[in-house]
């Protein structure tokens, strides 16, 4: 596969990026691509290397390690390293919808698990996907694939995310009609509202939103099953729904003064910015802002960076971001070998670009917030922090206030990005389906409910996760409602 030699040969060269101080003056995506040449050098860097861990997807010692798509990457490498675009893109179609989605946003499980990570750098597996899908949207390649027979039978997919699209794409191509219920104003679910424009440009979701349409898929947007669209008379209508409602429902502070005015939920806050962005691109001034605050945000992972990265293209006074665990090592530990996933300080491109305004890194490790304070107005004004340290009880560490270590930081805007606790009640409440200890709506058999016709997947039935298992989740619920609906499946 690839170049014999080549990962000997070629050192791992990423797409580019713009600077930070220059990249903030915009909402745009930042990292433009490697030449073609380049991108050819960097794909003979996938070796044969006998076993592919990149396309293993599995759990290993505490995460995810490798694709859960089972992306062929030595394939489609080898393909491109051979300059055979088009047919590095089928190779890549048969196991990924959204190529244009993983590759931008995935944290690109596939390259932990890379054997050329064990002694060195991995492939540049992420970016050549996006190189093999962008190419074949720019050649030409990809265009409207309709069905030439329909089953007959119809299919409700309630949401528009990564795992309800990627259940309408495959059942729409085995021949079936599929409707598919978003109550927001605009396709894509997590994939518009839920991650900035700068990591995943609008016009992307809309381009593949287009060609699903012109391939049959039909699109409801402000239509809320649940509220707005009664959830009887879907599993009424139609011969099969598959549930893929997100887990939108957001873990919050139960602290001191949580009732002020200024503080929000991240993703509310991120919505507000993509909404008013491509409504106006900002001059209405319908979104929250962050211009001249003092921000904090509230937990350490992307979400929490995403918004550092808004704030400071709102132009904040501040941001600093609170994180309750303590500091990753900047290396692997000896209890964490290849082929689990690295547990290493990152630091992203929200947090490089507060680095670069502010002159320091906006984190803070094992701190929270202890009690907020409002001011006459009711408006938040500012925050008491506390220190943590972990702890052992019950065979499990736990994270626990130290005592006298309390912090007053000033904050007009608190943004909580704490993660979530399962899909908004009133989903599963309105098909009368029972959820499970963590919130997420109940499946047994794989993706089956307690409702005959009923199927659940992605986020609502797994809890809050990545886009690529979002992907995987929708395929796979597919295969088994394809199943359910014709008694057998030739879906992958």
């Amino acid at each position: 596969m690839g170049k014999a030699t080549g990962f000997m040969e070629y050192n791992r060269e990423n797409n580019g990026s713009v600077e930070p101080l220059e990249r903030i003056k915009s909402f745009n995506e930042f990292h433009p691509p490697l030449s073609r040449d380049a991108r050819i050098r960097q794909a003979a860097r996938c070796m044969d290397c006998g076993v592919p861990f990149c396309q293993s997807g599995i759990a290993l010692g505490g995460a995810f390690t490798g694709c859960p798509l089972h992306n062929m990457a030595p394939e489609w490498n080898d393909l491109v390293y051979h300059g055979n675009f088009e047919e590095a893109y089928k190779r890549l179609r048969k196991t990924n919808n959204f190529p244009e989605f993983t590759g931008r946003v995935c944290p690109a499980l596939c390259e932990a698990a890379c054997t050329c990570a064990l002694h060195g750098d991995a492939v540049t597996v992420r970016e050549n996907e996006l190189f093999v899908v962008e190419n074949a949207y720019a050649s030409g390649i990809v265009r409207p694939d309709i069905p030439k027979v329909r089953t007959g039978k119809r299919v409700a997919v309630v949401g528009s995310g990564p795992a309800g699209l990627a259940a309408a794409d495959q059942l729409n191509h085995r021949g079936h009609s599929v409707t598919v219920f978003e109550k927001a104003d605009r396709v894509g679910g997590l994939l518009m509202y839920g991650i900035p424009n700068m990591k995943l440009q609008k016009s992307v979701i809309d381009r593949r939103v287009e060609l699903m349409r012109a391939e049959g898929v039909e699109f409801k947007t402000n239509a809320d099953v649940g509220r707005d669209v009664a959830a009887g008379g879907l599993a009424a209508v139609f011969d099969a729904v598959i549930l893929c409602c997100g887990a939108k429902k957001a873990r919050d502070l139960k602290v001191p003064g949580r009732d002020a005015g200024g503080v929000y939920f991240a993703v509310d806050f991120l919505t507000s910015t993509t909404k008013s962005l491509l409504d106006s691109n900002l001059k209405a001034g319908t979104y929250i802002s962050a211009r001249g605050k003092n921000v904090v945000v509230v937990g350490g992972g992307d979400t929490g960076n995403d918004c550092v990265g808004t704030c400071v293209r709102h132009g904040c006074a501040s941001v600093t971001q609170l994180e309750m665990m303590p500091r990753p090592p900047k290396e692997r530990g000896e209890n964490n070998p290849w082929p689990e996933w690295p547990r290493v300080e990152k630091t992203d491109y929200g947090q490089q670009e507060a680095i670069a305004v502010f002159g320091h890194d906006p984190r803070l490790y094992q701190r929270t917030v202890k009690e907020i304070a409002a001011g006459e107005d009711g408006n938040i004004k500012e925050i008491v922090t506390v220190s943590l340290m972990p702890r052992s009880e019950n065979g499990r560490t736990v994270m626990v206030p130290v005592e006298g270590s309390e912090e007053t930081l000033p904050c007009e805007l608190l943004l909580i990005a704490a993660g979530f606790v399962g899909t908004e009640s009133y989903i599963p409440e309105a098909f009368g389906l029972a959820t499970d200890a963590r919130g997420n709506i109940a499946t047994h058999e794989g993706f089956r409910t307690s409702l005959p016709n009923v199927f659940a997947a992605g986020d609502t039935r797994r809890g809050q996760s990545l886009v690529v298992h979002a992907i995987a989740e929708g395929r796979a619920a597919a295969r088994q409602v394809d199943e359910f609906l014709m008694g057998y499946t030739n879906l992958i």
